[in-house]
């Protein structure tokens, strides 16, 4: 089983991100494990063993040159592509240091590995070379600009192309690219990383004038740790690594046998023509085919981010239309189907520089979803991919993911109550009533499409669509939410920030919306609060930018004002209750809830303010300070907030976990997403009843301190896909007084 391991039970792993790396085959395995156990000497020993491991390496050698079509030039043994990279970027530069170019550059594929760009930059920098570093455009399609690169290649010291993309798998004209290149510079350096393009395309590269190409063996089914790079005769070389000179005095260090043993069995899998390991082409295209139907079946809408035409097949890269590529990627996960978003070397990153380079949108580089299986993927493991991707279909509907005809669905995500949806930092919240009436406060343009699927498959009528003020640093989204809720939204006469003309409160089941003016952070900012009918308390106070979870909105902007805003917090301070949960335009901490008594414990300035320990003059000076201050150095203009100090965070170990769990007063509290929590059942991988697992994600805390649904008597696990989400949840509930709240430490993925 090459690519994913199919499951004996609904809780296995299906793996497709074999573009990060891949599974080591069993085979390969097995070869690994006898070259340490058995076959262990040193190449460059002169006794039997160590003859018997220089044959294996020379052998290995041999058969990645005709893997590799390299009749010639050398085949040097690395670490992995980067070192091939290194390698050959620092053996181009130090033989080009005494060049005569009048403006030398280094040019690099715009879409390539960011360990070409950096590694050209840093030794740039260090050896003096002092090139310009120029990236080459690509078009739609991520094909390069060969116009670009005829333009720039006489004086060109390098450069740097890719065979096949790692995000997208479009691939390069590699033909042509030669053409180009030496029509206009038979001399210069051209590096091109093969990495994705083993067993995926044919090679000859003796055939071409490529210079340098690394490879590495983790992308297709051998161990970490070791690549080849191929040389071509004649080209610049320096050695990277210096010492006891093995590898010929090319590279020392006692060589990674067993990794070379893995690549001797990879490669004599890729060379045996009768055995069936390796998939066919128009195989690999039929693999596509089939999860390109069970992706359309699920998910109904999506952009798919490159042209297959200009792709190899194992690769898709797509955005779901009007989700976010974390919501795609935490069902998947939760329903053990393994993807990534874009690269896996960018996980941080908020968005696709390779996308970006492709003039894709916002929405698609910002979401991208990369899909990908290795040539080695069997009819059976694809077979269960696309099942289980289909299996997801109701969990979608359910929680109001996608639009269908299937009953009211009742799952927390679209349940009465308050929820905050988030982009970024940015926060939009929806309360519904019992009645299905609902009210959205400061809605979020690229939440809209989210927002207008709940409304539609809840059935919502849509009272009001508010901003506590206008937000300086983004569009409104009111007006085109009111468009895409046309059929469900209850039209009135509305002030300039949504507001019904000549209404004092908006009546809904249950409580009441009211409506303060609170300027300070803008001189039009407004906050709304709702009241419940019984018991007269304020349960929420909508107050945008004016209060951040440790912080105070920024008055350094136009609008802002430190003495209104002082005047709007005292007023604030008389209406609300240490109970009530105060709902910011922006949350930088990730609090998600935090009531009055934990904000002004956690806003030095706010507490001084209220209980007089400072004047409203020393408030607008002492503000006005520190908003100036920030400001200079801060591109946000929103509110500054300080780092919250929290309690030491109990981590617990599974094992542990489980024990507390026998305790009748302890409780799992499942912070991941409902449609998280419904892919898989975690009273049964605990062990414990249904009644002692509670699912409150974290669009749904705010909802849940107000409903009460926690005891602080009770003792609480958190736990989430990779113990990130619940680690914010459980510091969050300690700032709100939870004096017994753990974090499993690693999430579900150490379980």
């Amino acid at each position: 089983m090459a690519n994913f391991y199919l499951p004996d039970d609904a809780n296995q792993q299906i793996y497709l991100d074999a573009n990060a790396t891949t599974p080591v085959l069993p085979e390969i395995a097995d070869v690994v494990s006898h070259t340490m156990r058995v076959c262990f000497g040193n190449p460059s020993s002169s006794h039997i063993t160590g003859i018997q491991a220089k044959h294996l390496l020379e052998q290995t050698r041999n058969k990645a040159r005709e893997v590799i079509g390299a009749t010639d030039g050398d085949i040097l043994f690395t670490s992995g592509a980067t070192e091939g990279i290194q390698t050959a970027v620092v053996s181009t530069l130090i033989a080009a240091k005494n060049h005569q170019v009048e403006n030398p550059v280094l040019l690099y594929g715009a879409t390539e590995h960011k360990a070409v760009p950096n590694t050209l930059k840093h030794w740039n920098s260090v050896l003096d070379i002092n090139a310009q570093v120029l990236a080459i455009p690509v078009d739609k399609n991520g094909i390069l600009d060969h116009e670009f690169i005829r333009t720039h290649a006489a004086n060109a010291l390098m450069i740097c192309t890719m065979a096949v993309n790692n995000e997208t798998g479009v691939f390069q004209d590699l033909t042509a690219i030669e053409q180009v290149i030496r029509s206009e510079n038979n001399n210069v350096a051209w590096m091109v990383d093969c990495v994705q393009a083993l067993g995926k395309t044919n090679l000859a590269l003796s055939q071409t004038t490529i210079d340098y190409a690394p490879f590495s063996g983790h992308k297709l089914y051998a161990p970490k740790g070791i690549g080849v790079l191929y040389i071509r005769k004649g080209s610049a070389y320096t050695p990277f690594i210096a010492g006891g000179g093995q590898e010929s005095g090319m590279r020392s260090g006692t060589e990674n046998l067993p990794g070379i043993a893995g690549l001797n069995k990879l490669f004599s899998l890729l060379l045996d023509k009768q055995n069936q390991t390796f998939k066919p082409l128009e195989q690999l295209h039929a693999y596509r085919e089939q999860l390109l139907g069970a992706l359309l079946d699920t998910f109904g809408s999506i952009t798919f981010n490159h042209s297959f035409e200009h792709s190899v097949p194992t690769t898709l890269n797509f955005a779901v239309n009007e989700l976010t590529s974390k919501e795609v990627m935490d069902l998947f996960d939760a329903a053990g189907i393994r993807v990534s978003g874009g690269s896996a070397c960018s996980s941080g990153a908020n968005r696709s520089f390779v996308l970006d380079a492709m003039g894709a949108s916002d929405w698609q580089s910002e979401n991208a979803i990369r899909m990908s299986f290795g040539p080695a993927a069997s009819q059976q493991e694809i077979d269960f991919a696309c099942e289980k991707i289909r299996s997801l279909k109701p969990i979608l509907e359910a929680n109001c993911l996608v639009v269908s005809d299937s009953t009211s669905p009742q799952q927390e995500v679209c349940a009465i109550g308050l929820t905050q949806l988030r982009h970024q930092a940015a926060c939009c919240w929806l309360y519904v009533d019992s009645d299905k009436n609902a009210v959205v406060i400061d809605p979020i343009i690229e939440l809209i499409p989210r927002m207008a699927k709940i409304v539609a498959t809840q059935g919502l009528t849509v009272k009001a669509i508010i901003d506590t003020h206008n937000h300086q640093e983004r569009l409104s989204a009111r007006c085109l939410l009111t468009k895409e809720l046309a059929e469900r939204y209850v039209a009135n006469e509305i002030d300039e920030l949504g507001w019904p003309k000549n209404s004092a409160a908006i009546e809904l089941s249950g409580a009441r919306l009211s409506k303060v003016a609170t300027p300070g952070h803008s001189d039009d900012s407004v906050s709304y609060l709702l009241k419940d009918t019984l018991s007269g308390n304020v349960s929420y106070c909508f107050c945008g930018d004016l209060i951040l979870p440790g912080g105070l909105g920024n008055t350094a902007i136009s609008g802002g004002d430190a003495a209104k805003m002082a005047s709007s917090l005292k007023q604030l301070a008389l209406e609300v209750q240490d109970s009530t949960v105060i709902c910011s335009g922006h949350d930088y901490q990730q609090c998600f809830a935090m009531d009055w008594h934990a904000q002004k414990a956690t806003t030095p300035l706010l507490a001084k303010l209220l209980n007089e320990q400072v004047s409203d003059a020393q408030f607008v000076e002492l503000k006005q300070q520190a908003d100036e201050q920030k400001h200079s150095m801060s591109h946000s203009l929103c509110g500054y907030v300080e780092t919250l100090e929290s309690t030491p965070m109990k981590q617990l170990a599974a094992t542990d976990a489980k024990a507390m769990l026998d305790d009748k007063a302890t409780y799992l509290i499942d912070t991941r997403e409902p449609y998280e929590h419904g892919a898989n059942n975690l009273a049964e991988l605990f062990t414990v009843a249904e009644s002692k697992v509670i699912n409150i994600p974290l669009s749904r805390m705010a909802n849940a301190i107000v409903q009460g649904q926690l005891d602080k008597d009770h003792s609480y696990i958190l736990v989430c896909r990779s113990g990130n989400r619940s680690k914010q949840a459980a510091n969050n509930l300690s700032q709100l007084g939870f004096e017994n709240v753990f974090n499993l430490n690693g999430g579900l993925a150490l379980l």
